[in-house]
């Protein structure tokens, strides 16, 4: 048995050789292209997008470069920056790929294949940096001279960052999805526009937004509470940031009934009227924004708002705690068809009414709260700036 097991691979061996021979001695004929690698086109990786060919893709995109004899790719650079390549991604006739994240320092528009033989090949691929996108800022009625944070991303040096009017804010640090700017002294209402080498963007959001405002008490309008309203802060209070603000400084047991700040249409005056009517119709289109100073935390209880309606309801839309700003202004943002969703969730339909709305701040819920908050500017604006496209 030993014998033939010899004899079969005394047979075999030379058959093998032979045929390993003749595949090297014809393999560089055989391959496509004469064995050189060749790219033949670029396309997205979506199989029902696969015959969507690229020329450029943006940061971060995965791509597949398609062609013959890529197997022995080791490398590959756009522009000067080298993406991280998996060996399990590399095929003779394709490749997959991230395009690097990183903003290139000599940009050439090319892509370059390095091989393991050292030969390299190149093909006019053009990395599609973002232009920044500006998505808030923490506090849009910032005092002058305060420093802000930006949020957003593809803040890329060098960058300048302009209030309506030309102003020009102080960059104090830069990270790609965060600025903070201090506020220059002639910044004006509107949109804030960050420019970078690869692009522009003005803000949705307004920098001191007077959009829309519904209740601000400047002057005080409504029922309640005339008690609250501060309108020449002293020493250790909360700085004024547009006239008059409310202040709510009390120990306030769990179920306490404080109507902070509203009442009906007729005793809020025009104020009440300051809702757009395609708010009520497309809330999913608006915001409500107000500006909030926590200067002990927002730690219990329960804050309950009433914007928009014909009348009170005691138990639509609550705001809840935690909520902190350490002593700080900060702007809250809550989408206006989560309030609405509140109300119709209660068998409650808002209704466009040209004579204005019911508006209330109500302190109302579980829990002793030692309360020291203060609240300003509370208005509904357009998620989407249409002024500016």
């Amino acid at each position: 048995m030993k014998m033939k097991s010899v004899y079969k691979t005394l047979f075999f061996l030379p058959l093998l050789t032979a045929m390993i021979g003749s595949y090297t001695s014809c393999s560089h004929d055989d391959l496509p292209n004469n064995g050189n690698p060749r790219i033949r086109y670029i396309r997205v990786t979506d199989p029902l997008s696969a015959d969507s060919l690229l020329v450029g893709a943006a940061q971060g995109n995965l791509i597949a470069i398609v062609g013959e004899n890529l197997g022995n790719a080791r490398e590959i650079w756009f522009n000067d920056q080298k993406a991280v390549l998996t060996r399990t991604y590399i095929t003779n006739s394709s490749i997959l790929v991230s395009v690097p994240s990183q903003v290139p320092l000599n940009i050439t528009n090319q892509m370059r294949i390095v091989f393991a033989n050292g030969s390299t090949l190149e093909h006019a691929f053009e990395v599609q940096i973002s232009e920044p996108i500006v998505s808030s800022i923490d506090n849009e009625y910032a005092i002058t001279g305060d420093v802000a944070t930006i949020r957003g991303n593809y803040f890329y040096e060098p960058l300048t960052v302009t209030f309506t009017g030309g102003a020009v804010a102080e960059l104090v640090s830069i990270e790609d999805d965060l600025l903070q700017v201090r506020i220059p002294a002639d910044a004006q209402i509107g949109p804030v526009t960050i420019e970078t080498a690869f692009g522009q963007t003005p803000s949705d959001f307004w920098f001191r937004d007077n959009r829309n405002i519904i209740l601000s008490s400047d002057p005080f309008t409504g029922w309640w509470n005339a008690s609250f309203v501060v309108s020449d802060p002293g020493a250790g209070d909360p700085p004024a940031i547009n006239g008059n603000y409310i202040r709510v400084t009390a120990s306030i047991s769990a179920w306490t009934w404080m109507e902070v700040a509203g009442g009906p249409a007729d005793a809020m005056g025009d104020i009440s009227k300051n809702i757009p009517d395609e708010a009520i119709l497309k809330p999913e289109d608006y915001y409500l924004k107000f500006e909030v100073n926590t200067v002990k935390p927002y730690n219990n209880n329960m804050i309950k708002f009433n914007f928009g309606l014909q009348s009170e309801v005691n138990d639509a839309y609550q705001w809840a705690p935690p909520f902190d700003t350490g002593g700080q202004w900060r702007t809250v943002t809550i989408p206006y068809e989560t309030i609405m969703r509140s109300y119709t969730d209660l068998d409650v339909k808002p209704v466009v009414n040209p004579n204005g709305y019911w508006t209330r701040v109500l302190i109302h819920g579980p829990g002793d709260w030692d309360c020291d908050i203060a609240f300003d500017n509370f208005r509904i604006v357009p998620k989407i700036d249409k002024s500016k496209k």
